[in-house]
């Protein structure tokens, strides 16, 4: 169903992955937007190991929204900081595709225990997260995508 990676040379492995879902802090998230445009929105998120989930948060109505009610299935592209090697003026840098599904976390304990995971890794303390989640709770959404294929690769841009 997905392709294999044309460049497999490149492929990193999923530990890999991994480690650049747990330390970096934004992606790209794609849908199918309006009059079959894809649409991309840079996000915030949190990857659950465990479960192999991303978590998002956001508006309750929007265009993002709006595309997710029309087709839940979707990519999630996250970039490290990539770094140039001792003499090389072009740098490396490592990327993560996901392709998924996603959907809004109904259940009230799910939508918090996520919030929270997600201001842990933005906020200074966690204190501060959880004071933002219960004051922002009511008024967001939070998305949970459903992992179905990652693929990441290391690239040397020259």
């Amino acid at each position: 169903m997905f392709r294999p990676m044309r460049r497999c040379k490149q492929q990193i492995t999923d530990e890999e992955c991994v480690r650049i879902l747990q330390e970096e802090p934004r992606g790209v998230l794609a849908v199918w937007g309006d009059d079959g445009y894809p649409y991309t929105v840079p996000l915030d998120f949190f990857y659950d190991p465990e479960n192999r989930k991303l978590y998002f948060h956001g508006a309750k109505e929007g265009h993002k929204i709006d595309a997710l009610n029309r087709c839940d299935k979707v990519s999630f592209c996250v970039l490290d900081k990539g770094c140039a090697k001792s003499g090389d003026w072009a740098p490396y840098f490592n990327s993560v595709v996901i392709f998924g599904k996603i959907r809004i976390v109904e259940d009230e304990e799910l939508k918090m225990r996520e919030l929270l995971h997600i201001g842990e890794k933005y906020y200074p303390s966690p204190k501060e997260a959880g004071e933002i989640a219960r004051r922002t709770f009511g008024r967001l959404d939070v998305l949970e995508l459903t992992i179905e294929h990652m693929t990441g690769k290391r690239v040397h841009e020259r």
